[in-house]
């Protein structure tokens, strides 16, 4: 039999594989009835106007641009919503040398 060994516990490969099956099956069916494009009102209201904001100042998805509107290919922010976002960016710590001759004046 095999197992998956994880950090917390051992699951027969089975079973793993009916489960990750059936949470595809239901994303499959969650995500089948949205159209192509949205709306930036839309996808502001689905995703959350900070979220949309980010992952476009990130580059991470991109408006087609209409005439009149922009709107955003549904699939793309689906995939940005189901991603590990890190929002804290790393930021470099920098010190100031103070030389010797600096600090006798």
């Amino acid at each position: 039999m095999n197992v998956l060994e994880f950090s917390d516990r051992m699951i027969p490969y089975e079973e793993f594989a009916d489960d990750l099956a059936a949470r595809i099956a239901n994303m499959i069916q969650s995500t089948h009835d949205d159209p192509e494009y949205i709306s930036q009102n839309k996808a502001w209201r689905l995703f959350g106007r900070r979220n949309v904001e980010r992952w476009r100042k990130e580059g991470k998805v991109e408006p087609c641009k209409r005439p009149g509107k922009l709107e955003y290919r549904t699939a793309d922010l689906r995939l940005l919503q189901r991603t590990t976002q890190d929002y804290f960016k790393k930021v470099q710590i920098r010190t100031k040398r103070v030389r010797k001759q600096d600090k006798k004046d």
